[in-house]
């Protein structure tokens, strides 16, 4: 039974993963390695891996192979091809319902509790529904397109051409299941940018910055790929760009990605802006209208993504983010114009990330603060994220 050979291989995929890096990449290096897989193979071996994972630590008193098993039936609409693994009792409750898989779960198995799914609830922002935000890590997220200016009636053409179902969030937002092949349809970073529809929200703020300049001084401390950088210049426009970060090969990535999105005049650098002695590059502005801080953090917004986290996350490197995160901010706030703006960003959902940085940016300097958001993103099998936006007056 082809489904039980499956099973038997994620068990020792399981058994042997440590979380040193990530899933994806374990699940590539082997597959590397064992080229008699094909791609059915693959990708259904791969499901069960993530299955597994998605369900947290809600099924941690069952074997590797009934927590797959388990995490198969509340993961998927319909058995499909691993009918052959249940009884008929699962088979007759496995309806599109995902309300209704998880109460028959939770028949089954007492010690089943849905909160465990997120081991780190009481670290969750304020605005965060634990319940729907554990339950949301049982879906794969879709895969979300900007379509950038000029472009909107071109993308939309490309895709029904090719007979790709899309939905419409909004008119720049397109959501596609996760695994849609788009890059001979679309041309990215040109036509559209891949950004996940919370990261698509920060144009709100940007869009609530008042400014009266010809051109924009922008830097972009933490620029990783880019995407918020080409955010910046699609809703902002005419604007002097810095980019920077910590690993130059990140860069290197971010200039290829720039040329596509035919984004040409600007200056980048390397470095460690959380260090004691940073100082900007003497060839690099010192003051600028508008700093994007889209710091390291904790990614836990995207586990639903990277599902592994939630079993392998140390909940001691909150504080530790938290810790650099503001030694980010005290080493970037002083370099804001007068009546210049201060755009804080993660990817996380706690608290010590988020609204405590608030609380730290509002007791240790002169900004005042325009508006702050946590993102919710899990009600549209999307990322969750938080943003706050201050002024320096």
């Amino acid at each position: 039974m082809r489904s039980k050979i499956y099973i038997n291989i994620a068990i020792n995929l399981i058994s042997h993963y440590d979380g040193n890096y990530p899933l994806t990449a374990y699940l590539k290096k082997y597959f590397a390695e064992n080229k008699k897989h094909g791609s059915k193979d693959r990708k259904l071996i791969s499901h069960l891996c993530y299955s597994y994972f998605r369900v947290g630590n809600s099924l941690h008193f069952l074997s590797i192979q009934d927590k797959i098993t388990t995490a198969l039936f509340l993961c998927n609409d319909n058995s499909n091809f691993w009918k052959d693994l249940f009884n008929d009792e699962w088979i007759n409750n496995w309806q599109n319902l995902l309300s209704h898989r998880i109460a028959f779960v939770a028949q089954q198995y007492p010690n089943f509790k849905i909160e465990n799914i997120f081991s780190f609830s009481d670290e969750l922002s304020s605005d965060i529904d634990k319940e729907a935000f554990c339950i949301a890590h049982l879906v794969q997220p879709n895969l979300f397109l900007r379509i950038r200016p000029l472009y909107n009636t071109t993308a939309l053409k490309k895709l029904a051409d090719a007979n790709i179902h899309y939905t419409l969030e909004n008119k720049h937002c397109i959501a596609l299941p996760n695994a849609t092949k788009i890059d001979e349809v679309l041309q990215i970073n040109k036509e559209v940018v891949i950004q996940d529809y919370a990261s698509q929200q920060i144009a709100n703020f940007l869009q609530a910055i008042n400014f009266t300049e010809h051109k924009i001084t922008v830097w972009d401390c933490c620029a990783a790929s880019g995407g918020k950088s080409i955010l910046v210049k699609d809703v902002l426009k005419n604007i002097e760009l810095t980019v920077s970060d910590i690993r130059k090969t990140i860069l290197q990535n971010l200039q290829k990605r720039f040329a596509e999105s035919a984004i040409n005049n600007y200056q980048t650098f390397v470095a460690d802006i959380a260090a004691n002695n940073f100082v900007l590059p003497k060839n690099i502005q010192q003051k600028f209208k508008l700093i994007i801080c889209d710091a390291p953090c904790s990614g836990s917004g995207t586990w639903s993504r990277t599902p592994e986290q939630l079993h392998f996350f140390n909940s001691a490197k909150i504080n530790e983010y938290a810790l650099l995160q503001r030694k980010i901010i005290s080493n970037t706030i002083k370099h804001i114009e007068q009546n210049g703006y201060f755009l804080y960003i993660t990817c996380s959902v706690f608290k010590k990330e988020n609204e405590e940085i608030v609380n730290f940016i509002q007791e240790n300097f002169k900004l005042q603060l325009i508006k702050m958001q946590t993102i919710i993103g899990y009600t549209k099998k999307a990322d969750s994220m938080f943003a706050a936006l201050f002024q320096l007056t």
